[in-house]
C-alpha cells in the first residue's frame, strides 16, 4: 500500500509541475512574441523619441520573457533553459495569445495592439502579486512596475491619435476594430487555467474581463474612439498551439541564429 501511495503521489506530482510549466509557458510567450514584433520597429520609428520608446518596451518585455521562461524551465527539470525553450521550440509549441503575433502593420494598429495588451497585462500582474507560489509573485512585482509605465505610455497616445487629426482617428478606430476580435482570448479558460487557479497561482482569466473593460472604455471615451461590439465573435488557439501563419515568419527570424549555428555563444 505505501508502494502505491507513493506512485500516487509522485504522480500527481509530475501533474502538478506540468500545469506550472504550461502555464508559465503561456505566460512567457506572450511577453516573449511581442518584444519580437516590437523589435521590428527599430530603426524605423515614426521619429526618433517613438523609436527608442518601442525598443525599450521590447527590452523589458524580454527581461521579463527571461524570468518567466527560466522558471519554467526550473519547473520542467529536463536540462533545458529560458534560451532553448525560446530558441529551440515549432510554432505548435508555443503557447501565446494569437493578439501579440499580428503583424505590425501602420503605427496605428502597432499602439492598439500594445494597449489592448497593456491594459490587459497590468490587471493580469497585479492579479499576481498574491500569488500562493512565491517565484510567481517576485516576478510580477519586478514586472509590473515596467508595464505600469507602458500602459500610461500606450492609452497617452491612443489619446493623443485618436483625438487628433481626422486621419490619425481614422486610422486608430480602423486598427481597434480590426484587432478586437484577438482580445476574447485573454480571457478565455480552460481546465489548465481552473486548475492553476484552484491552487492559487494565479486568478482565473474571465475575472480580469471586467476591468480591462473599464479600462479600455474610459480611454476609448478620451480618445473620441466607438468601442467594438461587447459581444463580437473571438479568435481563438494560440493558448493550444493553433497559431496564424504571422507566427511561422516571426520565429523563422528570431530563431535563425541559433537554429544555423547550434549551441552558439558570444
Amino acid at each position: 500500500m505505501n508502494s502505491i501511495a507513493k506512485n500516487e503521489d509522485l504522480h500527481n506530482s509530475a501533474e502538478v509541475d506540468s500545469d506550472t510549466f504550461e502555464w508559465l509557458l503561456r505566460t512567457g510567450d506572450n511577453v516573449l512574441i511581442l518584444s519580437q514584433r516590437l523589435s521590428e520597429w527599430c530603426g524605423k520609428g515614426p521619429v526618433l523619441e517613438e523609436d527608442m520608446a518601442l525598443t525599450n518596451v521590447a527590452l523589458d518585455l524580454l527581461g521579463q520573457t527571461r524570468l518567466w521562461l527560466s522558471y519554467a524551465a526550473e519547473t520542467e527539470a529536463q536540462d533545458r533553459d529560458e534560451d532553448s525553450i525560446a530558441f529551440l521550440r515549432d510554432a505548435h509549441q508555443f503557447r501565446n495569445v494569437l493578439l501579440v503575433e499580428q503583424p505590425n502593420g501602420d503605427y496605428a494598429n502597432t499602439l492598439m495592439r500594445q494597449f489592448f495588451f497593456d491594459s490587459w497585462h497590468y490587471f493580469f500582474l497585479q492579479s499576481l502579486l498574491n500569488s500562493s507560489d512565491v517565484r510567481v509573485a517576485e516576478i510580477a512585482e519586478k514586472s509590473i512596475k515596467e508595464v505600469s509605465y507602458h500602459l500610461r505610455r500606450s492609452g497617452d497616445l491612443l489619446v493623443r491619435l485618436g483625438d487628433g487629426s481626422e486621419t490619425s482617428h481614422q486610422r486608430m478606430q480602423e486598427a481597434a476594430d480590426r484587432l478586437w476580435t484577438y482580445t476574447g482570448e485573454l480571457f478565455s479558460e480552460d481546465p489548465l487555467d481552473q486548475r492553476i487557479a484552484a491552487r492559487g497561482i494565479a486568478a482565473l482569466p474571465s475575472g480580469l474581463r471586467e476591468s480591462w473593460t473599464k479600462h479600455v472604455t474610459q480611454v476609448f471615451q478620451q480618445a473620441t474612439l466607438k468601442m467594438p461590439a461587447a459581444d463580437a465573435w473571438m479568435q481563438q488557439g494560440g493558448k493550444h498551439g493553433r497559431h496564424t501563419e504571422h507566427l511561422g515568419y516571426l520565429l523563422a527570424e528570431m530563431q535563425f541564429l541559433q537554429r544555423a549555428y547550434p549551441g552558439a555563444e558570444w
